[in-house]
């Protein structure tokens, strides 16, 4: 195999590539990245066994071929050559040695055989459908941050996609949990994507395929199966086991008597519970909410380290209501608002918490308080 390659479409495949090797594992083939040239295309493919990628790049071959090395390797060579440089990759099967020449800079990097290099096995997908790029971003960003890392409810671990019943038709919806929090993020149902199994997406492959996700013209091809979920681009595709295991019903913990209403400034918010959690201590981060009409007083009380209070001009028109929440728990859900005014919507100091972003339902979020 011999090939020549501009720096910076080599340096993309390759860093998708080595992020998905698993740093530490058993088996040393896992922590290459199978490189095969043909025609004009070279396809870089990693995997660690439940995810696997595949990186179609164009390059120009003067002899096809194939051949396995260290993902990681690869990447800090690649990296830290010259911007604009041409790369050639030659790859010498006899002595089980691949070439990279870049100008002056010459490595040799020891290779292993193509055929000892996994392949993920091909499934018959049972939905396909494809959906814009900045919708499939939204649905995993705005519910990652409640995705549980309890390996033991590990059915948690990941997002939740499926088809439900959303305010305005059916949705294409994302859910996560970790049984302090919840996300639930809804999108208009893509053409075809009716029959789709309700599957959960590994936390890791969420973080994977946010690099598709990017570009905001790409439409990406989505195909899913009991066992697996493949999100493809025309140059990317990223295949991943599925976690296998029953997502709990998370409908029976959004709260849907919650009368007392707070509207506020949702940046504005989220700056006043980061100044006041400064002063807590960082094992039990508690925020004190007082809301009386039209005022807000977050408090933290730490007798360790100080106090700290700060007031905010908000909307609110109900009676006075004392409620604790965990501060970056508070945080991570404000952070998700785009839209200017976030409302938060109680029932008691013991209840679950809910809200949205201004009057949109499409995403809801639900917080459980703490004892202040």
């Amino acid at each position: 195999m011999k090939i020549s390659i501009e720096r910076a479409t080599l340096l993309k495949a390759v860093s998708q590539a080595q992020s998905v090797v698993e740093r530490r594992n058993t088996i040393p083939i896992l922590a290459n990245v199978l490189i095969e040239a043909e025609g004009e295309t070279v396809s870089f493919r990693a995997t660690d066994l439940d995810i696997e990628v595949v990186d179609k790049v164009s390059a120009q071959v003067e002899r096809a071929g194939a051949t396995t090395v260290s993902a990681v390797t690869l990447h800090e060579i690649v990296r830290k050559l010259p911007d604009g440089a041409l790369v050639q990759l030659i790859d010498d099967s006899a002595k089980g040695r691949l070439q990279v020449v870049a100008g002056r800079s010459n490595f040799s990097l020891a290779t292993l055989p193509k055929e000892d290099f996994p392949v993920m096995t091909s499934t018959e997908y049972s939905c396909n459908f494809a959906a814009p790029a900045p919708t499939l971003r939204r649905l995993f960003d705005k519910s990652k941050f409640a995705i549980s890392t309890e390996e033991t409810r590990y059915y948690l671990n990941g997002v939740y996609m499926h088809i439900s019943d959303g305010e305005n038709g059916r949705a294409l919806r994302c859910v996560a949990t970790d049984g302090h929090r919840l996300a639930r993020i809804d999108a208009d149902m893509p053409d075809s994507a009716e029959t789709m199994p309700g599957v959960i997406v590994p936390r890791k492959t969420v973080g994977e395929l946010r690099k598709l996700l990017d570009d905001d013209d790409a439409t990406i091809a989505v195909s899913v199966s009991d066992t697996k979920v493949r999100f493809a681009t025309p140059e990317i595709t990223l295949t991943s086991k599925v976690i296998d295991g029953t997502f709990p019903d998370y409908t029976r913990v959004i709260p849907t008597a919650n009368t007392r209403k707070l509207e506020v400034d949702a940046s504005e918010f989220a700056k006043a519970v980061d100044r006041v959690a400064t002063v807590s201590s960082e094992r039990s981060r508690a925020v004190k909410l007082a809301l009386d009409e039209d005022r807000l007083v977050l408090s933290v009380n730490a007798p360790d380290s100080g106090a700290a209070e700060e007031e905010l001009a908000v909307a609110y028109g109900d009676e006075r209501l004392e409620i604790g929440f965990n501060a970056k728990y508070l945080l991570e859900i404000a952070s998700q608002v785009d839209r200017e005014n976030a409302v938060f919507m109680f029932n008691s100091a013991a209840d679950p918490t809910m809200m949205r972003e201004g009057g949109d339902t499409s995403a809801v979020y639900v917080v459980m308080p703490m004892r202040v």
